[in-house]
């Protein structure tokens, strides 16, 4: 958020003087290697369920929504870079409208990212609980159809959400409520966790034995916010801190650590595709004839 990030820029010297924790400066090399990477991996993904039909199901289809966030969390720093680098050649007259046209809309794609990781998580952890509690009736409660629509909506709601959040991003009750859809997000699916995990033995009982595969869904499901969580809690921990304690010796001392939390969230987007891959035996099969083709070609 630009509002959060030029906070950082004017707040940086003072809460230095503040603190005894030099500011971690990583490479920007590092920044554009890592969403290099983390774009080429969603976008076979996309291409995985794209080109097989047997992973066109609901499920592929939620998956491939949260491909779709990871990649546009690592497109929001590419073309950062690019930005800085036209601007630094002198193309871009800094501070101009253009460039303030620019971040805004990629400032959008980062809080997009976000809120299309938060929603898909959010709608994974839906359909994992449907396949365990509701497995006789679940082709017909998520078909396809209906999976592309809940999806349509959650991305309309979740892009009009990200231009809102830019466009008010310095007041703090937009921060306030930006951050408070993680925790939000957490809660929810603990709520659908708590249920799933202390019912699926008596319903495993009920029902003579409880698919592996659906199972195997939900721990697949479990890595997957656990990875998410590792990767932007610290971001979000960082837009509290920025917020309501710039200028405290202990908030400077973590908030050094700016730059590493932004490769952590670029790192989100590398790691889930092997998660993908490892956890599904179908997605990884069609992976393989991809990079075989592509070899032979």
């Amino acid at each position: 958020m630009k509002h959060i990030l030029n906070l950082y820029e004017n707040m940086n010297s003072t809460a230095r003087n503040n603190s005894d924790c030099p500011a971690v400066i990583l490479p920007e090399e590092i920044f554009f290697t890592v969403s290099i990477v983390g774009v080429l991996e969603n976008l076979m993904v996309l291409l995985a369920v794209a080109k097989n039909k047997s992973l066109q199901s609901p499920m592929y289809f939620f998956i491939c929504s949260l491909a779709i966030s990871d990649m546009l969390g690592s497109l929001y720093k590419i073309l950062e870079n690019v930005l800085i680098m036209f601007r630094n050649m002198g193309y871009l007259e800094p501070r101009g409208s253009f460039e303030s046209t620019a971040d805004d809309v990629v400032d959008s794609l980062f809080i997009l990212s976000l809120l299309g990781s938060i929603c898909s998580l959010s709608v994974i952890a839906a359909d994992r609980y449907i396949t365990i509690f509701h497995a006789l009736q679940y082709h017909r409660i998520v078909t396809p159809h209906r999976a592309l629509i809940v999806l349509t909506v959650l991305w309309a709601g979740c892009t009009g959400s990200g231009i809102t959040i830019v466009t008010f991003s310095h007041h703090v009750p937009t921060v306030i409520a930006f951050t408070a859809l993680f925790p939000l997000m957490l809660a929810f699916i603990l709520c659908l966790y708590v249920h799933m995990f202390l019912l699926a033995r008596s319903h495993a009982r009920r029902t003579s034995s409880l698919p592996r595969a659906n199972m195997r869904g939900a721990v697949t499901l479990t890595v997957l916010l656990g990875v998410f969580i590792f990767c932007w809690a610290p971001f979000v921990l960082h837009v509290l801190l920025m917020t309501f304690c710039p200028a405290d010796p202990y908030c400077a001392c973590y908030m050094s650590l700016f730059q590493v939390n932004g490769v952590l969230i670029m790192c989100n987007a590398v790691i889930d595709p092997f998660i993908y891959a490892f956890r599904s035996p179908e997605l990884r099969v069609a992976f393989k004839k991809m990079v075989i083709c592509s070899w032979y070609q």
